[in-house]
């Protein structure tokens, strides 16, 4: 037997999973506190340098037409580790991968997520 038959099928298959769409890992959800302080950050903290209404300021639009053909991950990267050079934060500090992926797929869906009224 050709000792590298099984990696010569191997190999061609599991880039085919990979490039067809392979399902992402479960995106584990934000508790709906954790989701209301998100939504606090976009509005207040995003919001200073994206617009207040996101369609733009200093920082560019985050609508889901300006989102539209971006990958999610460099998005997610961009949430997460900022932009060098330019006045976009990193936000590692203070969320996880899976609420960064949370907040981008609600940009990308146009549907932010929104900010509760303070309770009397």
């Amino acid at each position: 037997m050709d000792p590298f038959a099984l990696s010569r099928h191997a190999v061609p298959a599991a880039l085919a999973a990979v490039l067809l769409g392979a399902a992402p890992a479960a995106l584990a959800q934000p508790t709906p506190a954790r989701q209301a302080q998100l939504a606090h950050w976009l509005r207040d903290d995003c919001g200073a340098c994206h617009g207040m209404t996101l369609r733009g300021g200093l920082g560019p639009p985050l609508t889901r037409e300006a989102l539209a053909g971006k990958p999610r991950e460099s998005l997610v990267a961009t949430v997460l580790y900022g932009r060098p050079g330019t006045a976009m934060p990193p936000w590692q500090p203070f969320m996880t991968q899976d609420e960064a992926q949370w907040l981008i797929d609600r940009l990308q869906a146009g549907k932010p997520p929104a900010v509760a009224p303070p309770a009397n």
